[in-house]
């Protein structure tokens, strides 16, 4: 028992580092996350509307909750709202789970905490990561998802990204290095200085979608820290005039 005890303290000593080295391969680009900015909250809700709530559901976010950016539930009916869903009714995919299952080989996750689990930087790339891949079902893969079973819903808007692998030999080891970077075969609907501000908006939604509240949360916490540091400086005075006499 105690052999089996050591076993397991020594394996949940070293999953944290493998966890480090397995994620250290990826450089995760910096999502320009602004949940202040209720324009850009608002172009991304539209094109998760159009791209994402096709086949992956947001359940934890109703339509309603989309006038907290600005939006009247006109608007959220005429723009948001698709396939007949009430205002208070979930974001639920359109897809049937047995319809995404045949297509795709499993019924795609819902989104309403993935920037919290995978963190807005991941989603931010994973969406600029994808390129051409011929041997994929899908004939895309991704450079943050190796292999995924999702295709490149957006290449139209991005163009088409090939994965360029060049070799050299690293003249102090003599090791041969590999480089690989993404370069467009044909251009899309935007340029990509345009296609980076899509997705960010998109990113954007997807932080907010996570968590609504947090703008309120981080607000209410520093409004509550300065109470508290302005309730240790009352403390101090009190105990200072309480024990003057005493010496």
């Amino acid at each position: 028992m105690k052999k089996l005890f050591r076993t397991l303290l020594a394996a949940l000593a070293v999953a944290p580092a493998l966890a480090l080295a397995s994620g250290a391969k990826v450089q995760l680009d910096r999502a320009p996350v602004n949940l202040h900015d209720n324009a850009s909250l608002q172009r991304g809700a539209q094109i998760f509307v159009n791209h994402c709530l096709n086949c992956h559901s947001a359940s934890a976010m109703r339509y309603s909750r989309l006038t907290d950016l600005g939006l009247t539930e006109a608007q959220i009916v005429d723009n948001l709202v698709l396939a007949g869903e009430k205002v208070g009714e979930p974001m639920v995919a359109v897809l049937d789970p047995k319809d995404a299952k045949a297509f795709f080989g499993v019924v795609p996750p819902d989104l309403s905490l993935l920037a919290r689990s995978r963190g807005s930087d991941w989603i931010y790339t994973y969406l600029r990561g994808f390129y051409r891949d011929p041997s994929t079902k899908t004939g895309w893969n991704n450079t943050v998802f190796p292999n995924v079973g999702m295709p490149h819903v957006l290449w139209e808007y991005q163009g088409e990204p090939v994965l360029q692998v060049t070799s050299k030999m690293d003249p102090n080891t003599g090791d041969k290095v590999e480089t690989r970077k993404l370069a467009l075969a044909g251009p899309g609907k935007l340029k990509p200085v345009e296609y980076d501000q899509y997705v960010a908006d998109l990113v954007n939604f997807m932080t907010y979608l996570s968590e609504p509240a947090q703008t309120n949360r981080k607000m209410w916490g520093i409004v509550v820290l300065f109470f508290l540091t302005g309730f240790v400086v009352i403390t101090l005075l009190l105990k200072n005039e309480y024990w003057k006499d005493v010496r």
